[in-house]
């Protein structure tokens, strides 16, 4: 089996919660809360020193403004938070059927032809990782395929050609004579489950939100912070840079924070943490074969 490295969990204290930065959203949306901090300092300057040709607008207008796109971001982190955990679910039953081929392939008699399913599985969830990350399927599976992996032609589905050679594996084991009938029937159904994940995986990755949907949000978060500033300095004063930084930040860190759930399987901070569930597959069939 190939080195595995654990992976630290550290508890989060109240300091973590108010000053961490790493994992946060901070980073993708500093600038432009500072952009806007800089504008809204900008402008209250500019009223305090001219007549505000804003003074009578008030701050109304931007409240219902502002209740509107809160009501409609919410609909869209829904439904990207929706996309995350059918993702984590579906990975969930991965694990559980791995698990599943793991136990109910321990009668076989011959050790050899198990050991080359279940590493053929293990390779199978490397290369569904990486696939869904846009990666090199079967780099990511020669590891644990070393006579296959570079057989694979260009732009294949690598993780079902892996599972259909692990299907022609039990198919000969049962003409064989290794396995039962009913065993082999057992064991497809699980190769079934296992292939349900992925078309749900794909499906998940391949059809994204409506393109107009999400520039729609991203327009209108844009036009009210960069406006809001106008409709509070006169009321406000020097009060204003810090309002629109609060508001800028809660406005943006959503909106980011729904562009990172709409793709669960990438590799930013919010996403599904795939290296550690593949490494969850990785253990428990190291386990099996050891057993």
């Amino acid at each position: 089996m190939p080195p595995r490295t654990s992976v630290p969990h550290s508890k989060v204290g109240l300091r973590d919660l108010l000053f961490a930065v790493r994992g946060s959203i901070v980073p993708h949306i500093a600038l432009r809360v500072i952009v806007l901090t800089a504008l809204s300092c900008g402008v209250v300057y500019w009223v305090t020193s001219h007549d505000d040709p804003f003074a009578g607008l008030g701050t109304a207008p931007f409240t219902l403004i502002g209740i509107s796109i809160s009501i409609f971001m919410s609909f869209r982190n829904n439904a990207c938070y929706d996309r995350w955990w059918e993702g984590r679910r579906q990975w969930g039953h991965l694990v559980v059927a791995a698990r599943s081929l793991v136990r109910e392939t321990m009668p076989f008699r011959s050790k050899e032809r198990r050991e080359r399913i279940l590493r053929s599985l293990c390779g199978y969830t490397h290369a569904l990782a990486a696939r869904l990350r846009g990666l090199d399927e079967a780099a990511a599976a020669r590891a644990w395929l070393p006579a296959r992996a570079d057989g694979f032609s260009a732009g294949a589905n690598v993780s079902n050609a892996i599972l259909n050679d692990i299907g022609r594996e039990l198919s000969s084991l049962a003409e064989d004579g290794e396995i039962s009938e009913w065993r082999y029937t057992m064991l497809e159904a699980r190769l079934v489950e296992i292939s349900t994940v992925q078309a749900a995986c794909e499906r998940i990755k391949n059809t994204r939100l409506p393109f107009a949907y999400t520039l729609l949000i991203h327009r209108t978060t844009y036009a009210f912070c960069c406006l809001l500033p106008f409709g509070l300095a006169t009321h406000l004063g020097w009060g204003t840079p810090v309002i629109v930084a609060v508001v800028s930040y809660t406005f943006f860190g959503l909106d980011a924070i729904g562009d990172q759930l709409e793709d669960p399987f990438g590799k930013d901070d919010n996403d599904l943490p795939l290296d550690e569930l593949v490494r969850i597959v990785e253990d428990d069939i190291s386990a099996g074969l050891d057993a």
